[in-house]
């Protein structure tokens, strides 16, 4: 395990791996600097926005040789996953930014005064610029000894949340960008071996198309091929505080997982370099 900095301080972990996949956790972090913490809310401070357990999920990345990277920081801090300019992903859709202001159920983060823009700029520049600096270069490693690279952005979120979706959102949400951030039918196959689980729900660049993290990394004309998959939290966790790992469902939906990404993989060794 490579970290950004000291164990204690450590903005992100990373774990090399000999593959041509790279797997994202942006949102898993929820460790919140001190002087960040005493100015939160107490909804805030129970992060509960966090892509819950994604780590524990995906315990067989391993096993395909897959480069890990995982925020430590939670996205309150600063969300790893919007443009560092906070341009909307959604425009006319309401969503969360660069650094929140609320919960995704709309609670205040601040007890006070909101962050200032130089707190904005000073936390992109301490916590998103190493992270997306590690991701980049991850990726271009890789393409240089693989001739290609294969990123896969992993989220979680609850299942119903009126802010962002009406009613119960599918179990698997697939996003391409439209199908801009990878190679011709990658995303329509996919789709096709999450519906061959008839027990899951899924869908193809429904309301979560990918974010900044797919849309700013997915080149396929550069052989950079990027998917994000928004996976319901129902499928495998408790969705009420404390947030507990449901090892009984985890059980279930990690062969799909699994699954996904070695189609993934077998995908790319057929395609992606051509």
């Amino acid at each position: 395990m490579t970290n950004a900095m000291t164990p204690a301080t450590a903005i992100f972990k990373y774990t090399p791996g000999r593959s041509p996949l790279v797997v994202s956790m942006p949102h898993v972090g929820t460790h919140i600097p001190p002087g960040i913490a005493c100015r939160l809310s107490a909804p805030a401070l129970r992060v509960p926005d966090t892509d819950w357990h994604l780590d524990r999920l995906y315990d067989f990345l391993g096993e395909l040789d897959a480069s890990v990277l995982q925020a430590t920081h939670s996205r309150y801090v600063v969300d790893l996953n919007r443009p560092p300019d906070d341009a909307s992903l959604y425009p006319g859709q309401d969503t969360t930014g660069l650094v929140p202001l609320d919960t995704a159920e709309k609670q205040s983060l601040y007890n006070g005064v909101p962050p200032s823009m130089a707190e904005i700029a000073e936390r992109r520049a301490t916590y998103w610029r190493p992270y997306h600096d590690r991701l980049a270069a991850r990726l271009q490693e890789i393409k240089a000894q693989h001739g290609y690279a294969l990123l896969w952005d992993a989220h979680s979120i609850k299942a119903e949340l009126p802010r962002y979706f009406k009613g119960r959102l599918h179990d698997l949400n697939i996003g391409t960008a439209d199908g801009a951030s990878c190679g011709a039918g990658l995303g329509e196959l996919l789709l096709d071996r999450a519906r061959a689980r008839a027990r899951y729900s899924s869908i193809l660049n429904g309301r979560f198309k990918g974010g900044y993290i797919t849309r700013h990394y997915g080149q396929p004309a550069d052989s950079l091929h990027a998917v994000q998959l928004e996976l319901s939290w129902i499928t495998y966790m408790n969705q009420s505080d404390p947030y507990e790992f449901r090892e009984d469902l985890a059980q279930s939906i990690r062969p799909v997982l699994r699954g996904l990404m070695e189609a993934y993989l077998s995908w790319g060794a057929a395609h992606a370099g051509t």
